[in-house]
Parts: C-alpha cells; structure tokens; sequence
C-alpha cells in the first residue's frame, strides 16, 4: 500500500512538474537580480567568459575574472571599468588546486564571498585518441571537468551555509554527444554535464532551496576555440555568434533554469541520441556532417583557464 501511495504522490509531482516546466518555456519567470552580488568567472580573459564578465557587471554585479591570460585580463577589466562596472581580476592557474585555494582566499579578503561561480574555462586539443599524448588528454580533463570541480570545493560552503547562491558550468553540446578527434574534450565535457547534473541533486536533496545549478551546453560557438571549423548545415545547425549565445546563457541564469542547450536543436539531437539505435544516430551524425567538423580545425591547444 505503500508503494502505491508513493507511487501516486510522485505521478501527481512529475505531471504538475511537467505542466510548470511547459508553462514557464512560453511564460518566464521573471529574472532575478544580481546587483551587488560577487561573480567569479574562469576563462574571462576573452570568449564567453568576457562576454559574460561584461554582462554582469552591467547588472550591477560585482565582478572577479580568473584567467592565465594576463593581457587579456586586464582587457577584460577595462572594458568594464571604463563603463562604470566593478571587476577585480587575478591571475589563476585553475589546474592547480593549491592556487584555486589561495587565490580563492585573495578574493573572499579583497572582495568578499563568491555567491555566482561561472566555470568557463575550457580547453581543445583537436586530435584522435591514438595522437594525443598523455599529458595532452590529462590537461584537458585538469582544464574542462577537475577545475570545474576545485572552485565549485572552494566556493560552494559559504554558499551552502547562506542558502544563497549560483553554480554554472559551461560544458558543451559534444558534452552530450560526441564528435570525431574530440575524444578527450568530449569525454571531459561529458564529465562536466554528469558533475553539474550530480551537484543539482545533492543541493536540491539537501534542502538548499535558495541555491542554483546552471548547465550550459552551447553548440560551436565562435569564439577562436575551435578555429576553422564550420557547421555544414547553418540553417540545422548554425554557426553561433559569441554575443546572442550570452544573451541566452545569462538570461538561463537569471532565471534559475537547470539547462540550456543553444541552439534548440541541441534538445532535438541530444533526445534523438538517447532513443535511437547506435547505427541509426550515426547516419544523423553523418547527415549533418558532423563526424567532418573537426577535419578544418586550424588550432592546436587552444586554452583559457
């Protein structure tokens, strides 16, 4: 009897979940605001992580970019200062976990407690499994899934503890299905969706009401990461321009969504990847050519942590 009373409890929740979630896609909830709040950005010395070191600051957001860019950073840093924003960029190596700790504790004395961590560190090599050096595919998961993990430690209790916060982690599109000579960013990006995925549950699991997860799965974006690629059917799956993908991605987290894949497509490609036979998905793959995406790719390590 017990199981059935529980069974009809969670049928009721899952269907009222689902009518909410149709809801709010035509309606929105309205967004939040991020003014005052501190945001630490990874990988904000150009890219998505400027874009959006940009776009928070101004919301009014109190803004902290991490890069090993330094002339990047201070890039970054002018061009929100030099509009009346707030930013204080620091030198880190997120590989490196003793760093994301000190630094970490530089920012919480300089500026106070990081409430909204945006991991966009990322890093592609662009080589098939057999070419890769070891240290090449160990670098990719230290940059794209361990850093990720390190700041969200380093942050994430004092979050916890004020049940008020935000943790976005940018993973990929490849995050979900894979690509030909992106076996080791894929894998890593894989990683990232289960890690965020994983993190909501504990939080949400927890009790920590207040506290927010964002996976964002962006498919090519053209930001210099993937030089000389292209999508070979724009109009299926276009080429995305780094300012409307920020747009989207900030207006995901200011409305506390749990995922966003851009483009919609994405939806399409991860739900048919997860019903279809293997040989049937990759006849999609090869129709829309993306086993040919990387053939072009002109980068060798193309980096931003």
């Amino acid at each position: 009897m017990d199981v059935l009373i529980d069974f009809v409890l969670t049928l009721r929740n899952v269907i009222v979940a689902f009518l909410v979630s149709w809801f709010r896609f035509f309606i929105p909830p309205e967004s939040k605001s991020v003014l005052n709040e501190v945001v630490l950005i990874t990988g904000a010395a150009h890219g998505l992580g400027q874009a959006m070191a940009c776009e928070f600051a101004k919301l009014g957001a109190i803004v902290v970019i991490w890069d090993i860019n330094i002339k990047g950073l201070q890039e970054t840093k002018d061009k929100i200062t030099t509009t009346g924003g707030k930013c204080h960029s620091y030198f880190c190596d997120v590989r490196d976990r003793d760093q994301v700790r000190s630094v970490g504790d530089k920012v919480r004395q300089d500026v106070g407690d990081v409430t909204i961590l945006v991991n966009s560190a990322g890093k592609v090599v662009g080589k098939q499994l057999l070419e890769l050096k070891d240290a090449e595919i160990e670098d990719t998961f230290a940059v794209n899934l361990l850093a990720p993990i390190w700041t969200t430690k380093e942050f994430l209790p004092s979050i916890l503890a004020n049940n008020h916060g935000h943790i976005v982690n940018i993973s990929s599109s490849c995050g979900l299905i894979g690509i030909k000579q992106l076996v080791d960013y894929s894998a890593s990006k894989f990683g990232v969706t289960g890690f965020t995925q994983t993190l909501n549950f504990e939080i949400h699991f927890s009790g920590h009401d207040g506290v927010h997860t964002t996976l964002v799965c962006p498919s090519y974006t053209k930001t210099g990461m993937f030089k000389g690629c292209k999508m070979a059917y724009p109009s299926i799956l276009p080429d995305l321009e780094v300012q409307p993908t920020v747009k989207r991605i900030m207006k995901a987290i200011l409305t506390n969504q749990n995922e966003v894949y851009i483009p919609r497509m994405v939806y399409v490609m991860a739900a048919l990847k997860n019903m279809l036979p293997v040989n049937a998905m990759q006849e999609i793959v090869r129709f829309v050519q993306a086993d040919k995406f990387m053939e072009t790719f002109e980068g060798g390590h193309q980096t931003s942590t």
